[in-house]
């Protein structure tokens, strides 16, 4: 079920909030955890045996954990708990990649497992939630939740299923125990206008702006083979607009449900096409998985504690790690792997130049990250990897892009302008006029609506790793 559907929109969503806000206070967990195990079991209830074994899991490692003395047996709970949940992760995500791989190397001829075509709901998020609540509970930095059902809410969350963010248990867990006044009517407030802003972004902007790439690399598209230079790099451009867009929507949205239910969760983007680095872009770009990986593989690693030489090996652990989290493919190796190289020519190199630049080192970072994107997309139909790199690197002929350019013009300069702070600034210019801030608001969400009905109900592309 997707945050942009008419049955989420008009159905679920307000009835879910409905009947939160009318059950006492001591009940609110256990109606978020009944709405979320709804919500997951929506699209098939396949996985949820597993769901239920993963929760049970944790939950216990955690209770006994809280309870036994540091040693090497409070070590080897905390060992088997996340073995348990990366091996479900491993299993389900990488198994059939695994197996092509042997295939493709050893010549062996072993059948993929069909039932993995379809992935768990959100199995890339809430394993990474549950992994960050034992080694907090293990470090002391949480105590292990007593509850199940509170517990259990907290890991099936249905607006951080589908793309995160990746909250940690500390962050929400004294609004979970908050039974008065958990939800007041600022955070309802506030909560309205990020969903319907993260809403617009994803419904207008990004399914929009999708239209040019596939009008090149769809299946009724000219073909990536005819794109001249600039039509290629306009649609990789168009690309990364979407993938902004959509993703950081979807964030928008999670948490603006997330606050009318009274939790404040972390932002996840802030702004990363304005970033002057790749450094920066990535303290902008999925902010709560690159904190993520930095918090439970980088620092427990070592960090840059132990010199230069284990600092890059470190690196390279959480940017191979960080690309195959997100996709089963090589491609997303390549990406990640592609991250670590120019990290660790900024860190050891480039970074002071970067920042005394002022135009340029802005330029750098979009020229970089535009073509990362191009890594990270190559494994879908259309855009093989060496036919792209050859139309993005390689002075060619082909169809021009001024008939792309006069068809999305306004869209593209639209895209352009809401990457930069000029939005936030003009709505809280907004908020201090009432009657502008509604009818923005208003127009806001009956243009959605519209786009909603207009079956524009596409699913998050995060939502796939």
């Amino acid at each position: 079920m997707n945050f942009n559907s008419v049955v989420f929109m008009f159905c679920f969503f307000p009835l879910a909030l409905a009947l939160y806000y009318l059950v006492p206070g001591k009940a609110k967990n256990a109606v978020l955890l009944a709405e979320s195990l709804l919500f997951y079991c929506w699209g098939g209830i396949e996985w949820l045996p597993l769901m239920i074994v993963l929760v049970v899991v944790n939950y216990t490692a955690g209770l006994l954990m809280q309870k036994m003395p540091h040693g090497r047996g409070r070590k080897m709970v905390l060992i088997v708990a996340i073995a348990i949940t990366a091996a479900a992760l491993i299993f389900c995500k990488y198994t059939n990649f695994l197996i092509d791989t042997l295939n493709t190397i050893a010549s062996l001829r072993l059948s993929e497992l069909d039932f993995l075509d379809v992935l768990p709901l959100g199995i890339s998020y809430f394993t990474f939630k549950l992994i960050s609540y034992l080694a907090d509970v293990y470090t002391g930095k949480t105590q292990a939740e007593r509850n199940p059902v509170d517990f259990s809410a907290y890991v099936l969350m249905y607006p951080q299923l589908i793309v995160g963010p990746i909250v940690k248990y500390r962050e929400i867990s004294a609004a979970l125990h908050t039974t008065r006044g958990r939800c007041t009517l600022p955070q309802i407030q506030r909560g309205a206008e990020m969903f319907t802003f993260g809403l617009a972004k994803k419904v207008i902007l990004a399914d929009s702006i999708a239209r040019l790439w596939q009008d090149i690399v769809g299946a009724t598209g000219i073909g990536l083979a005819n794109a001249s230079l600039p039509l290629a790099w306009l649609g990789i451009i168009a690309y990364s607009f979407q993938l902004y867009f959509d993703f950081s929507g979807y964030s928008e949205m999670s948490n603006g449900l997330s606050l009318m239910m009274g939790f404040d969760c972390p932002a996840n983007f802030q702004l990363p096409y304005t970033a002057t680095s790749i450094t920066d872009f990535w303290r902008r770009w999925h902010i709560t998985l690159s904190g993520w990986f930095r918090d439970y593989i980088y620092i427990p690693l070592g960090g840059n504690r132990r010199g230069p030489a284990r600092q890059i090996l470190n690196m390279l652990v959480v940017w191979a790690l960080t690309g195959i989290w997100h996709g089963a493919n090589w491609n997303f190796i390549c990406w990640g792997l592609y991250y670590f190289v120019l990290l660790v020519i900024e860190k050891n190199f480039l970074l002071p130049y970067l920042k005394k630049g002022k135009i340029w080192p802005h330029l750098y970072t979009l020229v970089l990250v535009v073509l990362g994107w191009g890594l990270f997309t190559c494994n879908l139909p259309g855009a093989p990897l060496g036919l792209l790199l050859r139309q993005l690197l390689i002075p060619h002929g082909g169809t021009s892009a001024l008939y792309f350019v006069r068809n999305y013009a306004v869209l593209l300069i639209l895209c352009a302008v809401c990457s930069t702070a000029l939005p936030q600034k003009l709505w809280q210019w907004c908020k201090r006029h009432t009657p502008v801030r509604l009818v923005v608001l208003a127009g806001c969400l009956v243009l959605c609506t519209a786009y909603v009905i207009a079956s524009t109900e596409s699913t998050a592309l995060y939502a796939n790793f």
